[in-house]
Formats: C-alpha cells, sequence, structure tokens
C-alpha cells in the first residue's frame, strides 16, 4: 500500500468526495469510453472520466507511456505495461487529481461526464475462461441435482473451470436475446429445441489477465497475482434447461456461449490492495492444496473483500417507476479457490494466458438464505419461486427482466471503491 490508498485523500472533482461514489480518488479504474468520437481509454473518476491521452503531457516517465497508450479503443496496450509504469502512473495521476493539485486548470479540459459517454468492453478478449469457485454455488448446486453427493470429489482438490466464448462477451446495458436449444423436460418425451424457460443469470467477479506467460510456462502461485491487471463485474448468463441436458460428458456449451456481461471499469490490482483478506479458511478435514497451489502469502492475504449485489427489474417496475428489487449480496471472501489459485492452475499445464484475457470466478454464493448468486439456488431450480416487491414472482427470467450486479470494496479504515453496475435486459430476440 502507498500514499494512493489514503483514505484521508479528497480530489478537486467534488464528485468523487461523495462518500456513496463508486469511484472516490483512492479507485482511479481504467475503462473505454466514446463521446461521439473515437473509441478510447479513461480512468473513472467521480461522475467524470479523465480522457487520459488529452493530458499525456501532463505525465513523466513511465507513467507518460501509459499516458500515450490511452488513446487506442482497447486497453490491451495499457494492460501489457510493467507493475512499475502501472503504479507510476496511478501515483501521478492521483496527484494531479488532489485537492491541492496545483494541475487543475490543465485537467479540468479532460473531463468528460460520464453520464454523455458510451461505455464499451474494456478489452480485446481473446480467450474467457469460467470458474467454479465458490464451494457454497458448487453444494447448493449439486444437492439440486445429486441429493447423496452434492460435491464431486475433484472439487477440493482442483479449480473447476471451463473455456467460455469470448465473441459473446458483451457491454453493460446491451440487450440478452433469449437463447434456444435443445432441452429434454421429460423422459417419457423425446428432446425438443426451442427458447429456453429456465434463462438465468450468474453472479461473478472476472480478472483480467496483464503479463502474459509463454506457451509450455507456468504460472508460479507466488506470482500469479502480479499478471492480474484488474477486476471487473460479470454476469454469465445460463439456460438452465439446456444446460441440464447438454452438460454431460463435456460440460457447458449452448446454455452459456450466447451472452455474457462485462461491467465498463476495470479496478486496478493496486488499488485493491488495502482489501485483500486470508483466502478461505479450510476445516482440518479437508485436503490441502497440492504444492503448485499453495502458498503462504496467498493463504495470509489471497482473498478480498469484496460485496456483490444483484438486483432485478422487471417490466412492471419500470412502468411503475419502481426501484430495482435486491434479491441477493454475497462475499467475494467466501470463495473457496483464489484468483491467485485459478490463475496459476489455468497456466498449470502451459496454457500460454495472453494480455487482455478474461478469467471469471464463477457464481458468488454464501453460506446463508440471500447470498445465493442465481436463481438456480434462490428458487431450488424453480420450486420455490422468488417473490419480488412488485407482487410477481420469478422461477426464471421472463423477456423484459432486467439483472444489475454492483460491487464494492469495504473495510474499517479505509476508503470504500467500487465496481460500477453489469446490468443486461433480457429480450426475446435481437431487433433486426
Amino acid at each position: 500500500m502507498n500514499d494512493t490508498h489514503n483514505p484521508a485523500l479528497r480530489s478537486w472533482v467534488e464528485s468523487a468526495n461523495d462518500a456513496s461514489s463508486d469511484f472516490p480518488i483512492q479507485n482511479l479504474p481504467f475503462g473505454v469510453f466514446s463521446n461521439g468520437g473515437e473509441r478510447r481509454c479513461g480512468v473513472a473518476i467521480g461522475d467524470r472520466i479523465v480522457d487520459v491521452s488529452a493530458v499525456a503531457d501532463s505525465f513523466t516517465g513511465g507513467a507518460a507511456d501509459i499516458a500515450r497508450a490511452c488513446s487506442a479503443p482497447v486497453l490491451n496496450s495499457v494492460m501489457a505495461e510493467s507493475n512499475a509504469n502501472l503504479s507510476e502512473f496511478r501515483a501521478q495521476l492521483s496527484s494531479l487529481l488532489s485537492s491541492d493539485s496545483a494541475s487543475r486548470t490543465a485537467l479540468e479540459k479532460a473531463l468528460v461526464p460520464m453520464a454523455d459517454a458510451t461505455l464499451h468492453l474494456p478489452a480485446d478478449v481473446g480467450d474467457y475462461t469460467d470458474f467454479y469457485a465458490s464451494i457454497y454455488h458448487a453444494t447448493n448446486v449439486g444437492k439440486l441435482f445429486r441429493p447423496d453427493n452434492p460435491l464431486l470429489p475433484n472439487y477440493k482438490h482442483v479449480p473447476i473451470g471451463y473455456h467460455g466464448r469470448a465473441s459473446s462477451l458483451i457491454p453493460t446495458g446491451a440487450e440478452i436475446a433469449r437463447p434456444s436449444g435443445q432441452t429434454h423436460p421429460s423422459e417419457k418425451d423425446p428432446p425438443k429445441f426451442g427458447p429456453s424457460a429456465g434463462l438465468d443469470y450468474e453472479a461473478e467477479v472476472g480478472f483480467f489477465v496483464g503479463t502474459p506467460n509463454r506457451l509450455g510456462t507456468a504460472i508460479p502461485i507466488d506470482e500469479a497475482a502480479n499478471h492480474i491487471f484488474g477486476f471487473c463485474l460479470v454476469n454469465d448468463w445460463s439456460a438452465r434447461d439446456i444446460q441440464s441436458w447438454e452438460y454431460q460428458p463435456l460440460g457447458p456449451f449452448l446454455a452459456k456461449n450466447f451472452a455474457t456481461t462485462v461491467s465498463p471499469w476495470v479496478v486496478t490490482r493496486e488499488a485493491i490492495e488495502p482489501f485483500r483478506v486470508p483466502a478461505f479458511f479450510r476445516p482440518a478435514d479437508d485436503p490441502k492444496p497440492l504444492p503448485y497451489l499453495s502458498s503462504e502469502e496467498d493463504e495470509k492475504a489471497g482473498g478480498l473483500d469484496l460485496t456483490i449485489e444483484v438486483f432485478i427489474r422487471t417490466s412492471i417496475m419500470r412502468e411503475g417507476g419502481l426501484r430495482p428489487t435486491r434479491i441477493s449480496v454475497a462475499s467475494f471472501s467466501d470463495m473457496y479457490w483464489t484468483t491467485a489459485q485459478m490463475l496459476a492452475h489455468h497456466a498449470s499445464g502451459g496454457c500460454n494466458l495472453r494480455t487482455g484475457d478474461l478469467l471469471a470466478s464463477g457464481t458468488v454464493s454464501g453460506p446463508e438464505e440471500g447470498m445465493q448468486g442465481c436463481l438456480l439456488e434462490i428458487t431450488r431450480r424453480g420450486a420455490n419461486p422468488l417473490q419480488l416487491s412488485s407482487g410477481e414472482e420469478r422461477k426464471f427470467l421472463h423477456d423484459g427482466d432486467e439483472i444489475i450486479l454492483r460491487g464494492y470494496f469495504e473495510r474499517d479504515g479505509c476508503a470504500r471503491i467500487g465496481m460500477g453496475e453489469c446490468s443486461g435486459r433480457v429480450v426475446a430476440h435481437y431487433s433486426s
């Protein structure tokens, strides 16, 4: 930690000093935006975006390299920069935006109101991998399908994941067309093809690869965190009725490849340092991670004190001017596997992770009611419909339903920092 994490820091951008802001001066997340022109990279501060490349001459040394890289339409070049340069950029930007800065006049011209900007996917993602890192989610789902054997024997030994579809990653706010696929609702009848009746969301945390590794080389667990550029929110939309029919023996396919929503702001690894907590406490009778997944440092500080909230807004709520209903809240500190373990395992067989690759945690769920990160868990596969404040009920998502994920890091003695929103609305089909 360093001076950029000081909770007493204030900015001359007044909206950044609001206690409810996701983007105080202690955050400074990167994103990609446009406002009537070309896409470029910026940094969020309060309700504004710093158009970094427009004031590149305000930075020096390695920080200037990053400022110039912000003229690109994606963050990949910024993500590829050294951790030293990224840290130098963060320190200089923090100084330029601080309330006692002499550079206010220079930077004011580079501020874009967030309300006037369009936010885009942060990176050109070559590969996307989704994990299954919550033992509570895995157990809850397992009970629905295998009541006598909910947790498969490999779960506590190996981070389970699957390769997702990078081409269907979409930005927050984009519509989600209800997918079609093959289902088998009754053993008495043959399979059928049609629109999913079991559309669901999955509240997840994503993390982008910064420093890559060469094909055929592993990433040691103690170095894994240094390969992570930053964190975002992910909604891995899932068609449960399609998934339950197709997933054996090779796992998810059409049930998950139709859309994955990614939040626009990437909170950097350095920004979240004050919120590191011990990894998930494993009972004495749980197996110890194998040496390539075991690290004293990761055990001590591999977890993240990150809260994830899920809200739903239905068509009736929108028409009636009602606020979205919060349907769950969970903590990322309850994940069985850490982000370093997921990344180290991914590369352990020699897989080359590239700058801009996106890894996601899998559904974030907790041990108690109200902490489940998807409708499959909340409604017990539709058996116990969710009751909404509008008087409606949901087993799975209806057309017109909007899911909103929000995340924030919060600990005593630290400035609260947020991740912004990750939202998407279900439609019957995309407009032509």
